[in-house]
């Protein structure tokens, strides 16, 4: 009673056949075609969202950092 886990022949390096790479630009190509890209006011609004949210968590870390320092100093 044996089983045959793999039925599919083994591919050696040998038997790989690699694609062209012109039918690998044209992949690129048409993959491009279907980013949407957002508009100039859903850009506007994310990015400042960004830098927003980047801002305030500088501030928060830095504040730990000085919170934890000051403790540390009052330990030491």
């Amino acid at each position: 009673m044996e089983e045959n886990v793999n039925t599919t022949p083994e591919k050696t390096p040998k038997t790989i056949e690699k694609t062209p790479k012109k039918s690998w630009f044209k992949g690129l190509k048409a993959e491009f075609k279907k980013i949407i890209w957002p508009d100039r006011e859903a850009l506007t609004k994310q990015s400042l969202a960004v830098v927003v949210a980047t801002l305030v968590l500088g501030v928060i870390i830095s504040l730990l950092d000085t919170g934890i320092k000051f403790l540390i100093d009052l330990v030491i």
